[in-house]
């Protein structure tokens, strides 16, 4: 303001602004009366200010357009005689002064000190009306305007903005954007949005949360996932790493209900126990009234949305509403993650582990699964690696002198003691490495109780191993014992030492007590056993089985010669095999130097 001091020497005690906005924009007005008018307007503002001085002790520095006391009948109706209209009586009362629970006055009562002491909210306010509603080329009042007239030497100035910030976000009848704004007779995008909220039906929003939680933990395939649970029995029971996670409607941290039923559904299946009780992963949701709010509002917008040509929305408006929708999708994205914070599963020193991820937002990772998974396994609860030999081998159950490779897969999922696979075919590659380093040996049982085939200390591809109860590790110590058998030079026929067994109880002598029990022969056949010149055999194989044909009947014939594998192949389902899928199959056929004439109808 150019010639500053004089001109607030020239208005005191009043602020320049007070009487520059009428000679700038209401002397326009057809009904104005610039001095009638405005003297009566500006006694009955006066004696206000001069009562509320004496009465509450508050003294202004100048008597401010943000002064004027709206709250009053009488000088509202002064007021709008100067307008030549009461058609914003609704919108002053509802968003400024005039009632008890008007926008600006709860906005104060809400605020920190510094505003709430300033009634900031309320002036602000008053000065977009003032500056709004007198001009006919501009009928707005800019941020500028709205600092220069509330401005004082206590007051903080960006403080203006964010006061209003909170009335364009909340009033009824406010309007604009870009710092520019107007009070109109006309409701704003926020009154319609609250009444269109008030009108969400439960059954829909309850849906719509539903619906942004499966579609904020289904961003992520890291692991299998089982939604909005109601009984133990809709949760499988099978070796293999499931986060489940509880509905928000009907569940919440720190409700017993919801504990109880947490460790219910972890130790049955139905009407049976639990075998993989350590393959449950819970994410248990906080309180969602914010959920609820967030997707009545969302549901809101997208009403407003479909009827936008029906309320007839100006171009600013139209542009507000499609920074609102997307704001408020945004919004209940955010709150679904800040509800899933808390994590429940089995823990290795107690009953129960509880983890809570804190804040959490969508900027801490890709998607809420991977999140959970990151913080598990920086804790030791989940591996996304396969794990080691030696630590599977310090936990080697004592009365097993052989383990099933199944079994030490369902180690991993039914027992705290480890942890949990994200892939449970990394047991695979864990028995290939113990293979590799003499921790065990890999071995399917034959009919005669030798080990066909053997593996130890060799190199074993993980593919090659099979999981299934009819193939086992056996410890080093007893992998090294009949290795060393078989390397024995032959001796003539006669009995052959048996795999090492169960020693005999202390003090018995050979040839008294019980005879024992006969203990596998060795894998080689003594010289003069009884052959044959041919075996064969065809048939067909399920998928399921080709491995368990591979170890249980090729390899007893592998290492020898004559061995010859005809295979025919017939791929026919009933939507037919793609075009592509056959040609990727013939070239795969060339890697291994294979004939590609598959033939395709």
């Amino acid at each position: 303001m150019d010639n500053a001091y004089e001109a607030f020497a020239a208005t005191y005690p009043l602020h320049p602004t007070l009487l520059s906005v009428f000679e700038r924009k209401w002397q326009q007005l057809q009904r104005f009366q610039q001095t009638r008018g405005i003297l009566r307007l500006l006694a009955l503002w006066i004696s206000h200010v001069f009562h509320t001085g004496f009465k509450d002790a508050q003294h202004d520095p100048l008597i401010g357009m943000g002064t004027a006391p709206l709250h009053d009948s009488e000088f509202r109706s002064a007021v709008f005689e100067q307008l030549g209209t009461n058609k914003l009586e609704g919108a002053v009362t509802t968003d400024i002064a005039g009632k008890k629970d008007s926008h600006a006055i709860r906005l104060d009562k809400e605020a920190i000190e510094s505003l709430k002491k300033a009634h900031l909210h309320q002036r602000a306010a008053t000065v977009i009306f003032f500056e709004s509603n007198g001009g006919q080329t501009r009928a707005e009042a800019t941020l500028p305007e709205v600092r220069l007239a509330v401005a004082e030497p206590a007051l903080d100035i960006g403080n203006v903005e964010t006061a209003v910030e909170s009335l364009t976000s909340t009033c009824y009848y406010l309007s604009g954007g870009r710092h520019r704004h107007r009070f109109s007779p006309s409701p704003n995008l926020i009154k319609t949005l609250n009444d269109r909220v008030a009108s969400v039906q439960p059954a829909r929003m309850a849906d719509r949360i539903k619906s942004e939680v499966k579609k904020v933990f289904d961003a992520s395939k890291a692991v299998e996932l089982l939604p909005f649970p109601e009984n133990s029995g809709q949760l499988p029971d099978r070796p293999a790493l499931m986060l489940v996670y509880l509905s928000p409607l009907d569940h919440s941290n720190g409700n017993l209900a919801t504990r109880a039923f947490v460790e219910r559904a972890t130790k049955e299946h139905g009407s049976s126990a639990r075998t993989f009780k350590s393959g449950l992963v819970w994410a248990i949701p906080e309180n969602c009234d914010g959920l609820r709010e967030d997707a009545r509002k969302v549901l809101a917008w997208e009403d407003i949305e479909d009827d936008k040509d029906d309320l007839r929305l100006e171009d600013h408006q139209k542009r507000q509403l499609t920074e609102a929708l997307e704001r408020a999708r945004r919004d209940v994205r955010e709150t679904v993650w800040r509800t899933y914070k808390t994590v429940m599963l089995l823990g290795k020193d107690g009953p129960w582990k509880t983890v809570d991820l804190g804040l959490v937002h969508s900027s801490a990772a890709k998607t809420l699964v991977e999140l959970i998974v990151r913080r598990l396994a920086e804790e030791g609860d989940i591996l996304d690696t396969s794990a080691g030999p030696h630590f599977v081998a310090k936990r080697w159950p004592p009365a097993l002198p052989e383990w099933s490779t199944k079994s030490v897969r369902d180690a991993f999922f039914s027992s705290p003691a480890f942890p949990k696979l994200l892939d449970p075919s990394t047991v695979k590659d864990t028995i290939a490495r113990g293979v590799q380093n003499g921790v065990w040996a890999y071995v399917g049982k034959g009919p005669d109780n030798t080990y066909s085939p053997f593996e130890f200390q060799t190199l074993l591809a993980a593919q090659d191993v099979d999981i299934s109860e009819d193939m086992f590790i056996i410890p080093a110590d007893a992998a090294a014992a009949y290795k060393q058998r078989l390397t024995q030079p032959k001796t003539a026929p006669g009995p052959q030492p048996p795999m090492p067994g169960p020693v005999p109880p202390e003090g018995t002598e050979a040839g008294v007590g019980p005879e024992p029990a006969p203990g596998p022969t060795p894998p080689l056949p003594p010289p003069g056993v009884e052959s044959v010149s041919r075996f064969s055999w065809n048939g067909e194989i399920p998928p399921q089985k080709w491995m368990n044909f591979y170890t249980k009947v090729l390899t007893r014939f592998a290492s020898g010669d004559g061995l010859k594998l005809h295979l025919r192949v017939e791929v026919a389902p009933k939507e037919g095999v793609p075009i592509q899928k056959v040609q990727d199959a013939k070239v795969a056929l060339r890697e291994p130097g294979l004939k590609d004439e598959g033939e395709g109808e």
